[in-house]
């Protein structure tokens, strides 16, 4: 059909527009304003800053405790997760979709919340182990706090990233490469060795770099039980200064700040690229997984996942429940001190709490929301049929990836330096607010709401578009007819998403919350901090319980909805 005879784009240019404006004043502006603090001195951009910020003692020691944990955990979570996507992705195991669900549910606990769970579990005071007898020496350092704690739950919290890239991987892979392999006689550690692996390396590669990023600006786990090691890395030094000097620090921490955020983009253009190169014709849609027989072996790997979902999942969790259901910590578990008087506690009785609980709810469900509408606007401009709207929307998502790198509390500092004033015309301040921790969420998290619905669009036929542009249908006649309604179910399940990220995460909310603005992840970390470990306790055992729910009912609905949309429905 003739270019000239198609309807002129109406309001296509101004939805353009308005996405571009609010990632301009929510991505752009305050990275923009935290480059130019921590990289400019005397009106001049200069990396002396950095280099001043480097000639401290705390910096550099920080720093190299930043790139060694990330480094090792991600090694280890690399290895990890590899191994367990080959057996879920290559073998006849059976229950694939139970322990690919099981598997991920340490992925979206909050950090802060896993080390709080591994806390109670390995402790002297454990509850868990004084009921089985085998609980530390009273008085004895906690096993966990340091730097071999540190990198251990790191890779337990990011292993199930790398799982699920590989086999996002492991179902692109061509079937006739491996089944001639097979056909021809070879046997299937050399079809891994010679045909799987190396198609995999660019994708291991860069699930080395995801878990090295996530890493890197993790905070719960570092200050849980890095401080108490005084093992500190980036994020807890940068959340330090500022919780102790507030504002007036700011300029100073800046630089650090910078200086975190460039190692993380700088690692982040490196899995981009790899990703890049990694599309081929070897790589295909999704197909149903190989099922290699184990044969009499089945029975053994099937144990060691059950043992290692045991492990990960169950034993934290439990350590988690028994320390919520004792008067104080360090109290035995048995019948008879059993009581939900902590739940009665952080549930009804203390305002922080319900204030918790309403302020997370009311933003991340209000981020969700409003990251579903962007999500979908830049989904159709990335598959737009002009090139110019095209390029825009390829370039809305590598910002949202961008983000979603940097850790939270770069971000959170970005977001005070660009609002600790009043914003200008309106003379309003959002500093200290709720509307400041929604909006450096959608800063945060628009990469978890842009994939389903990415996913989703690329199953779409433009077909569709080009019929009701020859009819005469406008812009958002299109929008809301056809291309809303076809999208909306993975814009719901990329809401959802960041609800579940949002709804218990702290490393955004850490430095931006106040007094009545408290949200769960906060609340948590500060009852711990505080030495009220069974109400933590109690409060984290809600939040689990509440993020399993959602990932359920995710799951349920997740069946009728195009493959890679739901993350663990691969």
């Amino acid at each position: 059909m003739s270019e000239r005879i198609l309807p002129r784009p109406d309001g296509e240019g101004l939805t353009l527009a308005i996405v571009i404006a609010v990632a301009l004043v929510l991505f752009v502006m305050p990275l923009a304003l935290l480059a130019r603090a921590g990289l400019t001195l005397d009106g001049a951009v200069t990396l002396q800053p950095i280099l001043d910020a480097l000639d401290s003692r705390s910096v550099p020691r920080a720093l190299i405790n930043s790139l060694d944990s990330a480094f090792f955990s991600g090694l280890i979570a690399l290895v990890l997760g590899t191994m367990i996507a080959l057996v879920i992705g290559l073998t006849d195991v059976r229950a694939k979709g139970i322990f690919t669900f099981l598997l991920l549910i340490p992925m979206m606990v909050p950090p802060h919340v896993t080390a709080i769970a591994w806390i109670q579990a390995m402790g002297p005071s454990s509850p868990l182990l004084q009921m089985l007898g085998i609980a530390p020496e009273p008085g004895s350092t906690h096993p966990l706090y340091s730097r071999g704690g540190v990198i251990a739950l790191l890779s337990i919290q990011h292993m199930p990233l790398v799982f699920l890239v590989v086999l996002a991987a492991l179902r692109a892979l061509p079937r006739e490469m491996i089944e001639a392999a097979r056909i021809a006689g070879a046997r299937p550690l050399a079809v891994l060795r010679r045909i799987v692996l190396p198609l995999l390396a660019p994708i291991l590669i860069s699930a080395f770099a995801l878990a090295f990023v996530s890493a890197l600006g993790n905070f719960g786990i570092p200050a849980l039980l890095g401080i108490p090691a005084r093992y500190t890395t980036l994020p807890v030094l940068l959340w330090q200064r500022l919780a102790s000097f507030g504002p007036d620090v700011l300029t100073s921490v800046a630089a650090i700040a910078a200086l975190l955020a460039a190692i993380a983009i700088a690692i982040i253009a490196v899995q981009m690229t790899l990703l890049a190169r990694t599309r081929s014709p070897l790589i295909g849609p999704p197909q149903p997984p190989l099922a290699i027989r184990l044969g009499a072996q089945r029975p053994l790997v099937e144990t060691l996942l059950a043992l290692l979902v045991a492990a990960t999942l169950v034993l934290p969790v439990v350590a988690l429940t028994t320390t919520a259901l004792i008067p104080t910590y360090g109290v035995p578990f048995n019948l008879t001190t059993i009581t939900f008087a902590n739940f009665a506690e952080v549930l009804f009785r203390q305002q922080v709490t319900l204030r918790a609980f309403a302020n997370s709810t009311l933003v991340a469900g209000l981020a969700g929301l409003m990251l579903a509408v962007i999500a979908m606007a830049v989904g159709h401009f990335l598959n737009a049929r002009q090139k110019g709207y095209r390029r825009a929307g390829t370039a809305l998502a590598t910002l949202a990836e961008t983000t979603y790198a940097i850790p939270g509390l770069v971000i959170s500092i970005a977001f005070i330096l660009a609002f600790i004033r009043p914003i200008p015309v309106i003379d309003v301040s959002i500093y200290n607010t709720l509307i400041i921790i929604g909006l450096a969420y959608v800063c945060a998290f628009l990469s978890i709401a842009l994939k389903p619905v990415t996913a989703a669009c690329a199953q779409l036929d433009p077909a569709l578009d080009e019929a009701a542009r020859i009819s005469g249908a406008r812009f958002f006649m299109r929008m809301r007819r056809i291309f809303a309604p076809l999208i909306a179910p993975a814009a719901a399940s990329g809401a959802i998403l960041v609800f579940l990220t949002a709804y218990n995460e702290i490393t955004v909310s850490a430095l931006l919350w106040s007094t009545g603005n408290e949200t769960i992840g906060t609340t948590i970390y500060n009852y711990e901090d505080g030495g009220y470990t069974t109400l933590a306790a109690a409060m984290s055992a809600v939040t689990v319980v509440a993020t399993i729910a959602l990932m359920v009912a995710l799951d349920r609905f997740g069946k009728r909805l195009p493959p890679g949309v739901v993350p663990w429905r691969i």
